[in-house]
């Protein structure tokens, strides 16, 4: 039994999902709903302001994500994180950042419950002294890459966890991406203008409207008219390298001799 009430904030775009939080949290006694925003900006300064112990934090949202909301705060003690989102892949992501946890949608009560379980075992530890250093906390975060190094794909009953420099190319297909490693394939629920944003650009590169490389796969160039190539990779897969991305592909790998 917690001895003072969770005092909790609701970061989320989607109306709907802010709208289902707020009735599962007035259900419960030992929390406090002290406020609630539908954008990253106002989450800092409503974080800043009302000190909660506790954010539902949407990953995507506009202009400033979830994850870019926790660089900008600086309160202490940093309350407990649990983000949410449509979309699984963040999932490892969101663990790099010691998220509480990761509430993937559309989550049910039973899920729910489970976290708001989790969460008040986790304050009770904190408030009797046992908790996380925050400023370990703080620094991890300062530290955390911009880019993702690994992905979590969930299927057949598991999950897998891949490192991004062993994804060949990602071919688009409408709101769902294809990864593609060798001969082996797994599909995304992400856009790849999403997945793009995500990818170190060092390594990962648009080179058509609907396809993406991994820029060390590439093995040849090969000149077609209109200022287009074939790029074909070391598996042997061709594609097509539009005019409008060649200058930026040239320009990462050196021009040739």
């Amino acid at each position: 039994m917690l001895e003072k009430k969770i005092r909790a904030v609701i970061v989320d775009d989607e109306l709907l999902a802010r709208k289902f939080i707020r009735r599962m949290l007035k259900e419960d006694p030992e929390v406090e709903l002290v406020g609630e925003c539908s954008n990253g900006k106002d989450a800092v300064s409503l974080i800043t302001r009302q000190a909660p112990n506790l954010v539902f934090l949407d990953v995507q949202m506009p202009e400033m994500d979830g994850f870019s909301v926790l660089e900008e705060i600086v309160v202490d003690p940093l309350p407990e994180i649990v983000f949410t989102t449509a979309f699984e892949h963040y999932a490892l992501q969101a663990f790099e950042f010691h998220a509480l946890d990761y509430l993937l949608k559309p989550f049910d009560q039973a899920r729910f419950k489970a976290t708001i379980k989790h969460v008040k075992e986790r304050l009770l530890q904190r408030w009797d002294g046992n908790g996380l250093e925050i400023g370990a906390f703080i620094e991890s975060v300062r530290r955390h890459p911009k880019y993702l190094e690994r992905l979590i794909l969930k299927g057949s009953g598991r999950i897998t966890i891949l490192k991004t420099r062993e994804v060949d190319w990602i071919e688009a297909d409408d709101k769902y991406v294809h990864l593609h490693m060798g001969k082996s394939t797994r599909m995304v629920r992400q856009t790849l203008r999403a997945m793009e944003e995500q990818l170190d650009p060092n390594r990962f590169l648009r080179i058509h409207r609907s396809a993406m490389v991994n820029v060390e796969r590439i093995k040849e160039l090969h000149p077609l008219f209109g200022g287009e190539h074939t790029v074909i990779m070391e598996d042997g897969t061709r594609l097509t390298l539009s005019r409008h991305y060649k200058d930026k592909l040239f320009e990462l790998l050196g021009r040739p001799l």
